[in-house]
């Protein structure tokens, strides 16, 4: 139960806004809070989510975080019925992958839920199956394992506890799947010492789906790990990217790809924090956006005052093929030490009508030239995953997109 006095130290802790003014529910948030009234299983976990989230509500554009995403505004309902994400209704992405099953979770993580964490707050008070996964010390997958979230119209929630010990590696691929729906989606990775890991992200979801994401990540003492995004579909987007470098030694890379349609809001947001010294970081993200698609990168790379020599990197570019198109980027640096290599970038263009010009000189169609050059635009990042045959299935779903939208 969610007293004045529970609220004051919420407060204090920085789990609730300085000043809650919730005058009116909204119909989405009517809905999910009577779903979580009627569930059937609880637990002193979800109870906690779910106060938070009802005391502060969804978060408008005055929460900082979610200032490009009004998540209030935008979400105007939410499925009344809540299923289950199903795992094995298309095939691997690449051939020799393995899925991972799906079951229900034992228990959840003990989180505590800062007011902004929207995400979290719901997957902790609905979440009630998902997958894990523990690679041993000095284990290598020989093969990738794979996630499939497939959510077809209703409500559906997932929890995965990923874990790569010291000395081990593989590759993960989690796939956000399914027509229209309701989804949230937490993975929490934590990476051992001197563990390589590669971790791929591809949300595919259909043009009337929304979808919720976060990934929580550990790094280890020289550990290598490298992230890629890719979002192709949703109506409604969301993937928020947090990671504690916490070992010594340990270099993190992120390689995002967001290709934004007619009528689609696709939002990336990164916390990256450098809290220990000699480190290394580099993110790219290339995005293309035509009709009326929206899309928003907030990438923050905090330093902490310990971290010296971190060196750390982030561009965002962004090909706007349509005047009705938007993107924000909102790149923030926080640096307490003051011996590092940090810096950051973005630009916004069109494509280059000489190079347009010059294809078509050749012969090749308008639509088919414009293709060639967002597909160059973005294949250059799929590149730097370094696995031949998960190039290839990432750039063959590029090249799907680019015949509906190119």
């Amino acid at each position: 139960m969610v007293t004045p006095k529970s609220l004051a130290k919420q407060r204090k802790a920085g789990k609730v806004m300085s000043v809650v003014s919730i005058a009116k529910l909204t119909e989405a948030e009517e809905m999910l809070f009577s779903a979580y009234d009627e569930r059937a299983e609880k637990s002193s976990q979800s109870d906690a989510a779910i106060a938070v989230l009802k005391a502060n509500g969804l978060p408008t554009r005055r929460v900082e975080s979610w200032h490009y995403t009004d998540l209030r505004s935008v979400l105007k309902n939410v499925p009344a019925e809540v299923g289950e994400a199903v795992s094995g209704k298309v095939d691997t992405l690449v051939g020799n992958a393995s899925l991972l099953a799906l079951d229900a979770l034992s228990n959840h993580e003990k989180a505590d839920f800062r007011f902004d964490d929207a995400i979290g707050q719901l997957n902790g008070a609905f979440a009630t199956s998902g997958s894990s996964l523990n690679v041993g010390a000095g284990e290598k997958l020989e093969s990738p394992k794979e996630i499939q979230n497939a959510v077809e119209g209703k409500a559906a929630h997932t929890t995965h506890t990923v874990s790569f010990a010291d000395k081990s590696s593989g590759t993960v691929i989690e796939r956000q799947l399914g027509e229209g729906g309701f989804a949230t989606s937490v993975t929490n990775l934590k990476i051992g010492n001197e563990a390589e890991v590669s971790y791929i992200i591809v949300q595919g979801k259909g043009v009337e789906a929304t979808h919720l994401g976060q990934i929580n990540v550990t790094l280890g003492a020289d550990a290598n790990f490298t992230l890629f995004v890719l979002n192709t579909g949703g109506k409604l987007v969301r993937q928020e990217i947090r990671i504690n470098v916490a070992g010594e030694g340990s270099d993190f890379q992120l390689r995002g790809v967001n290709l934004i349609g007619d009528g689609q809001h696709i939002d990336v947001t990164m916390d990256l924090c450098h809290n220990v010294p000699n480190t290394t970081s580099e993110e790219i993200i290339r995005n293309v956006v035509t009709g009326k698609g929206k899309g928003v990168f907030q990438g923050r790379i905090a330093v902490a005052q310990i971290a010296q020599k971190t060196d750390a990197k982030m561009a965002c570019n962004t090909l706007l093929l349509s005047d009705e198109g938007d993107f924000s980027t909102k790149p923030e640096l926080e640096i307490f030490a003051d011996d590092v290599a940090c810096g950051h970038g973005a630009t916004f263009t069109d494509l280059e009508p000489s190079y347009l010009f010059y294809l078509m000189s050749r012969g090749i169609p308008e639509k088919e030239a414009r293709a060639l050059l967002i597909k160059g635009f973005v294949d250059e990042i799929v590149e730097d995953l370094d696995h031949e045959a998960l190039e290839e299935a990432i750039v063959s779903i590029i090249d799907s997109w680019l015949d509906q939208n190119g």
